[in-house]
């Protein structure tokens, strides 16, 4: 089944309650055992799954009427897929080829590929693979990204609240791919800020996983336009959709670990429009 979302423009976004902005941009329930989730949002078109295999070998089709809301006889007919693995080690097997996924690793799927699954290697250990898929012009190579030939760059520091290392998988500077980017971030012990000074990046749209997030805690997740700003409380394997003209930025009250993933005209991740901090309201 997915859960459709309808883009909301700048005016109604500043007139809606904490229950509108939590039913249009917050993603719940991401993983279910031996299932498929998935919400697909106007916003770029990007669609955000999650897929946890306990004991069942899951195909990424399951339960999706792809001619119904792809218009597609397959989920990836003119999609490419991203996913980066959270769990225990897994497998993900492409049009009969497998191939190890394991835990903080990632794998690029290219469209025109016809059948994809996902199982684990371990049912006490399940992999829990955070996925996402874009629309694609063409087919790059199928790659496995292991978390050791990720690009992986130290950002802020203690002393800002921000310490914190940037993993990037599906980036220019690993492998290329239409125009999904996906990368792992991790804060350090006694940080809770991330992406801050705030940015825009009006070619691209941005979705926040968030995890690592401990029951007892919470991430206070910041979006809307910089003079307009709303927050959405996050809890543990908890997604936030945020449109281009938003700014995207957390702060937890203890340490977390995202994932981002962004779609739209480039993929230069350095490519924001910056924001003064105290110009935010």
């Amino acid at each position: 089944m997915i859960d459709i979302r309808y883009s909301t423009g700048k005016e109604p976004f500043k007139r809606m309650t904490t229950e509108e902005l939590r039913d249009e941009f917050l993603i719940k329930d991401i993983f279910i055992a031996d299932d498929i989730t998935c919400v697909y949002s106007h916003v770029d078109r990007i669609v955000t799954m999650g897929c946890m295999p306990v004991n069942a070998k899951v195909s990424v089709d399951k339960g999706l009427d792809c001619w119904k809301n792809f218009g597609a006889k397959f989920l990836l007919e003119r999609r490419e897929l991203g996913t980066i693995n959270i769990g225990g080690d897994g497998i993900v097997t492409v049009d009969g080829k497998s191939y190890d996924v394991n835990n903080y690793d990632a794998i690029y799927v290219p469209m025109g590929s016809k059948e994809v699954f996902f199982e684990s290697k371990d049912a006490a250990k399940p992999a829990k693979f955070y996925i996402l898929t874009a629309p694609a012009h063409r087919a790059y190579p199928l790659t496995v990204i292991p978390y050791e030939k990720a690009n992986h760059k130290k950002l802020g520091s203690l002393k800002d609240s921000n310490e914190r290392t940037i993993n990037q998988y599906l980036h220019p500077d690993v492998l290329e791919t239409c125009q999904l980017s996906m990368g792992l971030t991790h804060l350090e012990v006694g940080s809770v800020w991330n992406t801050m000074p705030a940015h825009t990046h009006e070619r691209r749209m941005e979705v926040y996983f968030y995890f690592d997030i401990p029951s007892e805690q919470a991430v206070f997740h910041i979006m809307g336009e910089p003079q307009q700003t709303r927050h959405i409380i996050v809890h543990n394997y908890e997604a936030v959709i945020n449109p281009s003209w938003s700014i995207h930025s957390g702060c937890g009250t203890t340490n977390y670990t995202f994932i981002w993933g962004m779609v739209g005209e480039n993929r230069a991740y350095d490519d924001q429009d910056w924001l003064k901090t105290e110009d935010l309201r």
